[in-house]
This record gives C-alpha cells, sequence and structure tokens, in this order.
C-alpha cells in the first residue's frame, strides 16, 4: 500500500509540474489562437536566468521570481507586439506558427551562443530536501511546484472572472469582432494576455531550475508533455489544463513503475491517441473554457 501512495505521490508531483508549464501555453492560445512553438525556449530563457541571478549574484532561486516573471513578461509582450502581431492580418495562419517555429530556433541558438553546450546547474538551497509525509516521501522543490501550479490556476480563474481586464479578455476570446465593437483594445489585449502567458512560465522557470539541469534544449523536454496536456484537457481551458497535467502524470508515475520506464510514453501517448480519437475536443472543452469562466 505504502508503494501504491509513494507512486500516486509522484504521479501528482509530476502532474503539477506539467501544470505550471502548461498554464501558459493554454491562456495564449485560448485568447490569441496561437500556437506559440517557442514555449520551450522561454521557459529555457527563465531558467538560465534564473541560473545567472543564482549562481553570479547569490540570490535564492525563489527570490528571482521576481525578476525573471518580470523579464519574461516582456519577452512575451514584445514577441507579441513585434513579431505575431504584424501576421495577424495575414490570409494563412500558418505564417504565425512559422514564426514561433523561427524564435524558438533563434532562442535555442542564441542560448548555446552565450553559455555554450555544457549543462548549467542551479544551486539547489535545500529544495532537494527530502520531506517525509506520512508514507510517502518528496522533495521540497516539488512541493513548492505543487502549491504555485494550484496558486496560479486559481489566480488566473479569479483574475479572468472578478476584474475588468480579465472580462475583456474572456470577451476578446469569445468574439474578437464584437469586443472591437464594445470599446476594446484588442491588439493590447493580445500583448497582455501574451505576457501574462510567458510571465507564467517565468513562475514555472523559477521553481523547475533548482530541480533539473539547465541547457538549451530543455524547452523541449517540458513543451512536448505540455502540448500533450493542453490538447488533452481542452485548448484554451485553464482548469482543464490543470486536470489534464494530473492525469498525464498519473499515467506516467504509474506505467514508469508498474510497466517500465522506457514504455512511460508509450502509455502517455497511447491515452493521449485514445481520447483524441473519442473526443477530439479535449477532456474538459465544453465546462472549463476560457471564454466561458463563471462570472
Amino acid at each position: 500500500m505504502n508503494t501504491f501512495l509513494q507512486v500516486l505521490t509522484n504521479g501528482i508531483m509530476l502532474g503539477s509540474l506539467f501544470a505550471i508549464v502548461a498554464v501558459g501555453l493554454t491562456l495564449i492560445f485560448g485568447i490569441v489562437k496561437v500556437v506559440n512553438f517557442a514555449h520551450g525556449e522561454f521557459l529555457m530563457v527563465g531558467m538560465y536566468l534564473t541560473y545567472v541571478l543564482t549562481t553570479w549574484m547569490g540570490i535564492h532561486p525563489f527570490a528571482t521570481v521576481i525578476l525573471v516573471a518580470p523579464a519574461l513578461f516582456v519577452l512575451g509582450a514584445l514577441t507579441q507586439r513585434f513579431l505575431i502581431q504584424p501576421l495577424m492580418s495575414a490570409d494563412d495562419d500558418h505564417i504565425q506558427i512559422f514564426a514561433t517555429v523561427g524564435l524558438s530556433t533563434a532562442l535555442i541558438n542564441l542560448a548555446l551562443l552565450i553559455f555554450g553546450a555544457d549543462i548549467a546547474s542551479t544551486p539547489a538551497s535545500g529544495l532537494r530536501t527530502p520531506l517525509q509525509l506520512g508514507p510517502v516521501r518528496l522533495l521540497s522543490g516539488q512541493l513548492a511546484i505543487l502549491i504555485a501550479s494550484v496558486a496560479i490556476v486559481l489566480a488566473l480563474q479569479l483574475f479572468l472572472s472578478r476584474t475588468q481586464t480579465g472580462r475583456a479578455i474572456r470577451a476578446v476570446a469569445q468574439n474578437r469582432a464584437a469586443a472591437q465593437l464594445m470599446g476594446i483594445n484588442v491588439n493590447w489585449i493580445y500583448i497582455l494576455t501574451f505576457g501574462v502567458g510567458a510571465a507564467c512560465v517565468g513562475v514555472a522557470s523559477v521553481l523547475i531550475a533548482p530541480l533539473y539541469p539547465t541547457s538549451s534544449g530543455i524547452g523541449t523536454y517540458f513543451v512536448l508533455t505540455a502540448f500533450v496536456v493542453v490538447v488533452l484537457g481542452g485548448l484554451g481551458s485553464i482548469g482543464g489544463a490543470f486536470a489534464g497535467s494530473m492525469i498525464i502524470g498519473l499515467i506516467d508515475s504509474f506505467a514508469g513503475f508498474y510497466i517500465g520506464s522506457d514504455l512511460r510514453e508509450v502509455a502517455v501517448f497511447s491515452v493521449f491517441l485514445l481520447i483524441l480519437i473519442l473526443k477530439p475536443s479535449g477532456l474538459f472543452s465544453s465546462r472549463l473554457n476560457l471564454s466561458h469562466v463563471s462570472p
């Protein structure tokens, strides 16, 4: 029984890790309707910033969030304003996707130019300390990720449903033309949304950097699963992204323990494909969609 509880806990911790990466991705898609293929590289940039601030300036990894999150917000806002927005009126929507792929490649090569191909390790500062909670063990950093992922999802839901700006964002997600007629500056909403989505990735990078080695290709590992989570939970659904993350985390954990570590991804993508066949819109799209957050 203790083994089952440990595997279950590992799955929840892994799911919360995926959730904190996927939330920003689904927010951007839900509003701007752009699949950001540079999302993983935003995470990589945030992890390198955390590494630099921690190792070169001696700041605690979690304290770097006050600098990393705003920096990623600016990066996201600039990406939308100067890369995506000029292409919004293009006849072919795929041009925007190609633009983010180009940005992804540019950021990877910029990281290689600055930091080289060596792996950078952010000091853990006690975040790898084992915690014994009844019959299960976990790292203090994993617990922090779980708490942060729940807090971010709740904060975004409250922001979208309780603030004037959040209502404007939901209006744009629901009907861009009608929102413009109501006096909402749609371009500004897009810039703000892209910035907030990137800032969420900044928070994720601060939490992940002490637990995972940083390299130019680190974003690919996380963003691939994040795309699976976003599609599984329902494109544009914040709550669905969180629920999908937990499902993927549990499947990964149980498959890795009971079937074999080499077959974890096989199990994850098999379930993913099965759900897509049975419900292509995602498991939670009908009731958790971003444009239908309860007022």
